[in-house]
């Protein structure tokens, strides 16, 4: 007789503030499912969640996520599911009391808690400070009966390891079953990202499916293993790849840390268990670091952007001659000029090209400055006084505007024995969450031994590493990470030995005078990079064309370099843009 208790059955239904409306419907209505959970959190939410509070005190929160459960909070009722999402922003309270409005109102009963603490004082010339919570708190709503949970800013694998701590009754010291939700969280974050989504290998599934994937959900067991899937009939795919991507995103070294226990990835196993079902078992847990933690938003200046079109002909002497005529134009206006100048020429032009738009390249210039003046009608006014007395064909994307303010995010860690991590139960009784009692300083694992080379004096030619690896990349404020994996053994003995930073700088200019650290993970047969600085001050910042490092991986799977020939048996070929 098999006394286990069934596996708990957490589904995602957002993975950032802006995600598809109905999956929360979606997720309730396509399957069964014990807990639905929605991440609104990152980085630059933060600081759009703090201008909103300026406007209105009373908000600070995902007013999606209420608008969501105009219909979902009944569905919810209807089928037994609990709902843990960390909408409440800046505000928890608020939305908890708003959540309870629209339960009178709709008639459903439901009982509504929240979780606060993460708030903490805002050092001077900043607009938000949070500390990143852990799931202690959402398990005590949960066990205290509540239906509904927000937080406010807590870990995104939190809303998992909360609701899994609840069920099966673990406690601070159960830290491989912890480790195990947190890895199982962290795949289910981001939505569709674990089930096809922004997917390196996508042309090898049936395009059917990726116009639609739905979103995941993890079979969490009493051990903390787990299983990750969705629901029957719904699209995208789920399998060793695809959650392999969602591993390595936004992650670093083989320790994970959070505030409830350091999860270390190079420990987990991933096998088949049938379609779209990927079973997540082996993960060891250690004690998490003494620190949380914390994020931390400031308005960072000012900044305006103009992209010029350069169409046909002489596109680097156009460039030339506008980007000299801009300098003048700025220095005849009087004053000094921003602070930081930058242009970008993206050579999206083609010979001969058959439209107008394929014929034509984009010069980008993005200012910076503190002073609002330094970047606003100055700057505009210069470029559109060129509009009759530049390189031929003159035009721009959009009128230039006055410039914008721009955030910037930075990340400090805090003594979690100075966050008061509080659960405000479904009664009102607000409950104090000790931090860890066990603690255990972050450090780096000792790099594992590497496999056996691929065996030299094997023929190769000159190809895309993205035939043979697949790649994720993100953002972790102004650091950049990309993580490469492969397949098979063979293709890990070479992609172990030969892409190294230095290699990587080779492969991605752009990163050549920065600080990159690599991490090996076998188990993965991946290589997880950090990329430090190349995003400048963060996202919000936009100090790049790409601002979130999304692409870096794509751009890294594009370049060639000497790949063994028997590794490309059978590869398609990608797709060449003439």
């Amino acid at each position: 007789m098999n006394d286990a208790p069934a596996p708990l059955r957490i589904g995602n239904a957002s993975g950032f503030y802006g995600d598809r409306f109905d999956a929360l419907r979606e997720m309730l209505t396509g399957g069964p499912l014990d807990v639905l959970t929605g991440d609104y959190l990152a980085e630059l939410t933060m600081l759009i969640l703090g201008r909103s509070r300026l406007k209105d005190p009373g908000k600070g929160y995902a007013t999606t996520f209420l608008r969501q459960l105009e219909e979902g909070l009944g569905l919810a009722h209807e089928r037994g599911v609990k709902i843990v999402a960390n909408a409440g922003g800046l505000n928890p309270a608020g939305l908890a009391d708003a959540v309870r409005m629209l339960a009178e109102k709709t008639g459903v009963p439901a009982t509504v808690a929240h979780v606060e603490g993460d708030s903490l004082p805002v050092p001077d010339g900043y607009l938000t400070a949070n500390a990143y919570l852990g799931g202690a708190g959402i398990a005590a709503c949960l066990r205290a009966g509540a239906d509904v949970v927000v937080t406010g800013r807590v870990t995104d694998a939190a809303l998992v390891t909360g609701p899994a701590a609840a069920h099966f009754g673990w406690g601070p010291d159960d830290l491989d079953a912890l480790a195990g939700a947190v890895v199982a969280g962290h795949v289910l974050e981001c939505g569709t990202q674990a089930t096809g989504g922004n997917y390196a290998f996508f042309r090898e599934h049936d395009a059917r499916l990726l116009r639609r994937p739905g979103f995941p959900l993890a079979e969490i067991h009493a051990d903390g293993s787990s299983v990750i899937t969705k629901h029957a009939g719904t699209g995208g795919v789920v399998d060793i790849g695809t959650v392999t991507a969602q591993l390595l995103y936004e992650t670093g070294g083989a320790r994970y840390a959070g505030p409830d226990v350091t999860a270390r990835l190079d420990t987990v196993r991933l096998t088949p268990d049938g379609p779209d079902r990927v079973r997540v078992d082996g993960v060891r847990g250690e004690a998490p670091p003494p620190t949380l933690k914390a994020g931390l938003t400031r308005l960072g200046g000012w900044r305006n952007e103009v992209v010029f079109v350069l169409t046909g002909l002489d596109i680097e002497a156009k460039a030339d001659l506008v980007k000299d005529q801009f300098t003048d134009a700025l220095a005849q206006a009087g004053g000094r000029p921003p602070a930081e100048v930058r242009w970008e020429l993206a050579r999206t032009d083609r010979a001969d090209a058959g439209t107008e738009e394929r014929a034509s390249a984009l010069l980008r210039l993005v200012v910076r400055d503190q002073d609002a003046d330094a970047v606003g009608r100055t700057v505009s006014g210069a470029a559109v006084e060129l509009a009759l007395g530049s390189y031929p064909g003159f035009h721009v994307t959009a009128p230039p505007g006055k410039g914008a303010p721009y955030g910037v995010f930075e990340a400090r860690p805090v003594p979690a024995a100075e966050v008061e991590h509080l659960a405000v139960l479904p009664d009102g009784t607000r409950e104090v969450i000790e931090p860890a009692g066990r603690t255990r300083e972050l450090a780096e694992v000792e790099e594992p031994p590497l496999p056996e080379p691929y065996p030299s004096g094997t023929p190769t030619r000159s190809a895309p590493l993205g035939l043979v690896a697949g790649a994720r990349s993100g953002d972790k404020g102004g650091d950049a990470n990309v993580g490469v994996w492969v397949r098979d053994d063979d293709a890990w003995r070479w992609l172990a030995h030969e892409l190294t930073v230095e290699r990587l700088k080779e492969l991605l200019p752009e990163t050549a005078a920065l600080t990159v650290v690599r991490h090996v993970l076998p188990g993965l047969r991946a290589l997880n990079f950090t990329v430090h600085g190349l995003l400048g001050e963060g996202v919000a910042a936009q100090a790049r064309f790409d601002p979130q490092a999304k692409a870096l991986g794509e751009w890294l799977r594009s370049r060639s370099l000497a790949v063994p020939v028997p590794l490309l048996a059978d590869v398609p070929l990608p797709e060449v843009t003439a």
